[in-house]
């Protein structure tokens, strides 16, 4: 069995151990020592990371009872002495997310018998399922003030072995699942839970808590949320952004949200109008071609880089207007031609069985409706030569 040392100190970061196994799994070559301060993931938190003897390690997992640490490169021979260094940034974050979690768990289940189901500290934001199907917006900002109440009074956390039955002795927030000795984390008045994980030493050290919202999850909610230096990253964040924003827009900030409101509605009424252009456009275009035709049968054009839903539209404008004559519409692209087939209301005919016999020219798929296919496919020949095979089809 591994000694723990994360255990023991959770503030030791450095340390020297004796390299025991060498072997490899599934996930790669692993090594396990006498002694670490890495910690395994477990309970919902990751696993820490840093190096031995300078190569990094980038998982460790307890497996069978022993800490297996996964390297990038395979190093040392049993026995050899190694030295530990685990980083400082990502234990720190974990310990302040981790306890955080604790403490809101504790505030929702005691004041508002807000259960927490499962937990998970993820490397940007910490989120726990709550069995509720609603939180309210004055429920959380007071949940919220509560939690930030506990962490300003640095209560200390402690964590401690004892026995099942011993552990049965306190108002434990949740039964225990294991028998024999469990290690309990205890915050005074507020909170006494079997766990895991790496903790501070008092509530102040988590700094502070904000919560960025929750969303539904199957029946309950999902409340995603910053614990300690990642609030005040959050908050760097989102000032560059608003900076930023302030550069385009010049307003103050209570008014950006209504600035950038009204801009957007703005853009949406030119859109419409826009829309409303193109489809005049649309219309002027459908009846000069037919003018230009002076009652051929069949009406040819052949355009370059045109869309496809834009030769749609265009095919459609122009057979409610000549419902007696056929289309061929192609749209003439770097390595594919896109076509449309179509024919007036007054003719009987199935233009589908006109693309069949068409797309193995460009080895190309489509279909539709009898009176208007639309289709495509690589660019074998030109355009213009693609049409008039199709107009001798037709």
């Amino acid at each position: 069995m591994t000694r723990k040392l994360y255990y023991e100190d959770p503030y030791q970061l450095e340390f020297d151990s004796t390299l025991v196994k060498i072997d490899k799994d599934e996930r790669g070559p692993y090594v396990v020592l006498d002694a670490t301060a890495f910690y395994p993931t477990g309970g919902g938190q990751p696993y820490d990371t840093g190096t031995l003897n300078g190569v990094e390690v980038i998982d460790v997992e307890e497996v069978d009872g022993e800490v297996r640490h996964y390297i990038k490169e395979e190093f040392l021979q049993n026995g050899e002495e190694v030295h530990g260094s685990v980083d400082r940034k990502r234990r720190i974050d974990h310990m302040q997310q981790h306890s955080g979690q604790h403490i809101i768990s504790a505030v929702f289940d005691d004041q508002y018998s807000i259960p927490t189901t499962s937990f998970h500290l993820g490397s940007d934001t910490v989120t726990i399922d709550l069995d509720t199907n609603h939180l309210s917006e004055d429920l959380l900002q007071n949940a919220e003030e509560q939690v930030n109440q506990i962490i300003l009074k640095n209560l200390p956390i402690e964590a401690r072995w004892m026995t099942a039955e011993e552990a049965n002795d306190y108002p434990l927030r949740k039964s225990l699942a294991v028998e024999g000795d469990v290690r309990l984390v205890i915050i005074p008045e507020v909170d006494y839970n079997g766990c895991g994980g790496t903790h501070p030493a008092s509530t102040g050290e988590v700094m502070g808590v904000k919560f960025l919202g929750w969303t539904k999850n199957k029946k309950q909610v999902r409340l995603e949320f910053v614990c300690g230096s990642r609030v005040l990253e959050k908050l760097g964040q989102k000032h560059g952004i608003l900076k930023d924003m302030k550069q385009l827009i010049p307003r103050p900030d209570s008014r950006l949200v209504e600035e950038v409101s009204e801009m957007i509605q703005a853009s949406k009424e030119k859109d419409k109008r826009i829309s409303e252009l193109e489809e005049q456009l649309l219309h002027y275009e459908a009846r000069h071609i037919i003018s230009e035709t002076k009652g051929e049968p069949v009406i040819q054009r052949v355009f370059k880089d045109r869309p496809i839903k834009s030769l749609q539209s265009l095919g459609k404008a122009i057979i409610e207007k000549a419902s007696g004559t056929y289309l061929i519409l192609v749209s003439e692209q770097e390595d594919q031609l896109q076509f449309v087939l179509a024919h007036g209301a007054e003719i009987d005919r199935n233009m589908n069985d006109i693309a069949k016999q068409a797309m193995p020219l460009v080895d190309g798929k489509g279909g539709g409706k009898p009176h208007f296919v639309q289709g495509g496919g690589k660019k074998l020949l030109d355009g213009t030569a693609f049409s008039n095979h199709v107009k001798e089809l037709i």
